[in-house]
């Protein structure tokens, strides 16, 4: 579990709830249903209108990510690369085939696979960059889906606002029950604004961190694999590959 998103979460909604109390406010004045719904709703809403099916099914699915990162470590890429160079060096690359049914990771597969079958270094990098591209872009745009909630929520939150407002006027005949109509009305602006700029924004960011990450050992893993398939010496493999560990 990423703590840090865990005590960002806590550090920042506790912050304003903590802000809220120390003013002498209640907790039930900014706890409104109705205004949670308007800006939630809304927000999903226009989100899932500009965003393609498989995206936004998607986003739903990577953003376990925030709290629970997958794990791509350059140093046991690096080993891991190391040890196919020995057994090609060894065995053959033919003997990488029987390696590649073991891994879980598909695109070490693919790209053992391309080796054992005898696909030149340049075909292997073609083919690898280009399934890498085509993952980062469907990745990049599934974190912008939380981008685009940050950029609706706080105008929903105003329509919100405005639809509160809209009940006050209506109930001018009332003046006592003015100044709560008022405050409640501006709830949803609340809403709106803490969502996009405590939720929604530093998901897409955190989202988009760990899929530039994942790209980084990926590139490092076909730089490997093209070493691999040249046969180079291991201690030339280690020293082209040590940056990506700095």
């Amino acid at each position: 579990m990423d703590i840090l998103s865990v005590l960002g979460l806590i550090v920042g909604f506790g912050a304003i709830i903590g802000g809220q109390y120390l003013e002498g406010g209640h907790l039930d004045t900014i706890m409104n249903a109705v205004a949670m719904l308007i800006v939630l709703g809304g927000t999903i809403g226009a989100v899932m209108l500009q965003t393609p099916l498989h995206t936004f099914l998607r986003a739903l699915r990577i953003t376990k990510w925030v709290f629970f990162p997958p794990k791509f470590s350059a140093a046991e890429t690096l080993d891991a690369i190391l040890s196919w160079n020995q057994i090609a060096r060894k065995e053959g690359l033919m003997r990488l085939e029987a390696v590649a049914m073991d891994e879980k990771d598909l695109f070490r597969q693919k790209g053992l696979q391309l080796i054992a079958d005898g696909a030149e270094p340049e075909l292997i990098r073609e083919i690898m960059e280009a399934d890498l591209d085509i993952q980062e872009s469907n990745d990049i745009a599934s974190a912008k889906v939380y981008e685009a909630m940050g950029g609706y929520s706080p105008t929903i939150g105003i329509i919100g606002a405005v639809m509160g407002l809209i009940h006050v006027m209506g109930n001018l005949a009332d003046p006592s029950s003015l100044g709560a109509g008022i405050a409640v009305a501006f709830v949803a602006t609340i809403y709106g604004v803490a969502l996009a700029n405590l939720l929604f924004l530093p998901i897409s960011s955190k989202l988009k961190s760990l899929i530039d990450h994942r790209s980084r050992i990926q590139m490092m893993l076909i730089d490997g694999l093209i070493s691999v398939a040249d046969g180079d010496n291991p201690r030339n493999i280690e020293s082209r590959l040590q940056a990506y560990l700095n």
